[in-house]
């Protein structure tokens, strides 16, 4: 796991796109569960069934712990590199 960013930052842009795609796809899924599992909670909180409250409260909990996880599989942008750009100097003299 020590040189996933390298191998990351140099893979295809396809395969990095792929593993955007897939990271997106994730978060979605983990946002969606959070609100099905909050209006589960709500409604149960106010039929004052607080134990199935708690356990939706920590499930949701793990599923944020592990969408903040997930974001450090994302892809860094991609950039120009600098290295082949044309040095031009500043100065006017011809």
């Amino acid at each position: 796991m020590s040189n996933f960013r390298k191998s990351q930052n140099e893979a295809h842009p396809n395969k990095t796109n792929t593993i955007l795609t897939g990271i997106i796809l994730l978060q979605i899924l983990f946002i969606s569960m959070q609100i099905w599992l909050l209006f589960g909670a709500l409604n149960n909180a106010l039929e004052e069934n607080f134990g199935f409250a708690l356990t939706t409260f920590i499930g949701s909990l793990l599923m944020a712990i592990a969408s903040i996880w997930l974001l450090r599989y994302l892809p860094e942008p991609l950039r120009k590199d600098s290295k082949n750009k044309p040095m031009v100097s500043p100065s006017r003299n011809p």
